[in-house]
């Protein structure tokens, strides 16, 4: 039986990972400075994180709280849940094993392999990679950490609603990218209707969107631009409730909004966001969530792990 995602649980675990974990900035912007129309705007720069994006704050709850054995710990990933896993692992001592499947980007693979975990390339999407993954755990005893559907999961991914809200106490609306829908069960289990959460999706892979219309978790398209980020089976049980209560419907982004996205947020600030990572700012930048006069927006930018600017 998992624990409540509480906000007590929420606390605690951000005083735990706090030595491990960074606090990231917020950027005032203007969204004419990235073509759209004149408006205020906070971006929160959770793509600066450790490993590239908010994953680490789970991977960390998760090595901190449980026992973890011998065989190390375990995940599957699309890539960023695994490179998370990977650095907590590497800080903590703890063996890794990461299974990712052949849409995982290279700049995943690459830095997932950097941390020194054993990784494992198959598969076509994440449904494959956990399968692979679950075996794993039966014959090596391993302590598996889900990437979305797991209470110490939520609970670390809390802790950035937190940080936000004590960075921002006026902000009215958080706009927020869901794949799996830990980060945003996360955060709405932390603020609990008191700011106005709105989802976003990318239309290749609406798993929030077909579970709203279902009322429950469904097995949801699972392409697009962002696939290695926000294209699992289906949102998590666990999340669902919550965001049942309080998110609101997702709003719908596609591929060429992101890519859109991702190039405005370089040439505007020279932010390197994935396509993932810059799916909440394209539902903001595109119009196709407008706030109202008296909204005060912050736009989660949660991940950068990219090959889409090159140096050298």
């Amino acid at each position: 039986m998992s624990i409540e995602v509480t906000q007590e649980r929420i606390a605690e675990a951000e005083k735990l990972i706090r030595p491990f974990i960074r606090r990231t900035p917020v950027m005032r912007i203007d969204l004419k400075d990235f073509g759209g129309k004149a408006m205020p705007a906070d971006l929160k720069l959770e793509l600066l994180q450790h490993s590239g994006s908010f994953k680490v704050r789970g991977a960390f709850t998760s090595l901190l709280t449980r026992e973890v054995p011998s065989a190390g710990v375990v995940a599957a990933s699309g890539g960023n849940h695994g490179a998370a896993v990977a650095y907590a692992a590497r800080e903590r001592g703890v063996p890794a094993h990461i299974f990712v499947p052949s849409v995982a980007s290279q700049a995943k693979i690459d830095l997932i392999r950097s941390y020194g975990a054993e990784l494992v390339v198959g598969g076509d999407r994440y449904a494959d990679a956990l399968a692979a993954s679950e075996t794993y755990v039966e014959t090596s005893g391993a302590l598996p950490i889900h990437a979305y559907d797991q209470a110490e999961t939520l609970t670390g991914q809390g802790t950035l609603g937190k940080e936000i809200e004590e960075d921002l106490p006026h902000m009215t609306t958080l706009l927020v990218a869901v794949g799996g829908g830990g980060l945003i069960g996360g955060i709405a289990s932390w603020l609990r209707g008191r700011v106005k959460i709105v989802a976003v999706e990318s239309d290749g892979a609406p798993t929030l969107h077909e579970a709203f219309k279902a009322g429950k978790p469904v097995d949801a398209p699972a392409g697009g631009i962002a696939a290695d980020s926000l294209a699992p089976k289906q949102v998590g049980q666990l999340m669902f409730p919550v965001a049942q209560r309080f998110v609101e419907p997702p709003v719908l982004v596609t591929d060429e909004d992101i890519l859109h996205a991702q190039k405005a947020l370089w040439a505007g600030a020279r932010l390197v966001a994935e396509p993932g990572g810059a799916a909440a700012f394209a539902a903001l930048l595109s119009g196709k969530y407008v706030p109202g006069p008296d909204e005060k927006v912050c736009v989660l930018v949660c991940g950068s792990n990219t090959t889409a600017v090159k140096f050298g």
